[in-house]
């Protein structure tokens, strides 16, 4: 009866464990030795963009091209970090279009949504080229984040104290 007990306990301690590691590693699919963005991501049709592009340790030596259905093809020299581009005035209001960015043959992807309506005049570019791109960490610990780690740790932790807790005090009641 005993053995029962440790192995429901051992199971819920594992199930605990593999319910939180896709959650952990899930915040960015699209990994590539450079970063990119666009800003807005959602904007009007016939607005502006600014395509920025983050070279941080020599993750994108050469020119850089950005392709998508709602942008002409718009290319990065290997001295800048960023570019503008202006959505088609025919893109349809709530589509969404890929953007892709490919420097030195590898291409990461991400996603411009077309807002409704039509601007009244260029769209301001939240842009500040004399400071350079955010870069964040980089690397393999840019999305390291010891709060949610730490929390994460600490209710496997629970979960497993609890069940072992619990299969001992049931030990003692059935015994007695």
């Amino acid at each position: 009866m005993r053995a029962i007990r440790v192995a429901s306990a051992a199971l819920l301690g594992m199930a605990a464990l593999s319910f939180s590691a896709p959650a952990a590693v899930a915040k960015d699919t699209d990994i590539t030795p450079f970063g990119f963005s666009v800003l807005p991501s959602t904007v009007a049709a016939g607005g502006q963009v600014a395509l920025l592009l983050e070279r941080n340790h020599g993750g994108c030596r050469g020119s850089a091209t950005v392709t998508s259905a709602a942008l002409d093809t718009v290319i990065i020299p290997p001295h800048r970090s960023y570019a503008t581009a202006v959505v088609d005035w025919d893109a349809r209001p709530g589509s969404v279009h890929r953007v892709t960015f490919t420097c030195d043959g590898v291409s990461g992807s991400t996603s411009v949504t077309i807002a409704g309506g039509r601007p009244d005049g260029p769209t301001p570019v939240p842009l500040h080229p004399d400071r350079g791109v955010h870069a964040g960490g980089g690397g393999s610990i840019a999305e390291f984040d010891l709060k949610e780690l730490g929390m994460g740790a600490a209710l496997i932790t629970g979960s497993i104290g609890a069940a072992y807790y619990f299969s001992r005090r049931r030990a003692g009641e059935d015994e007695a």
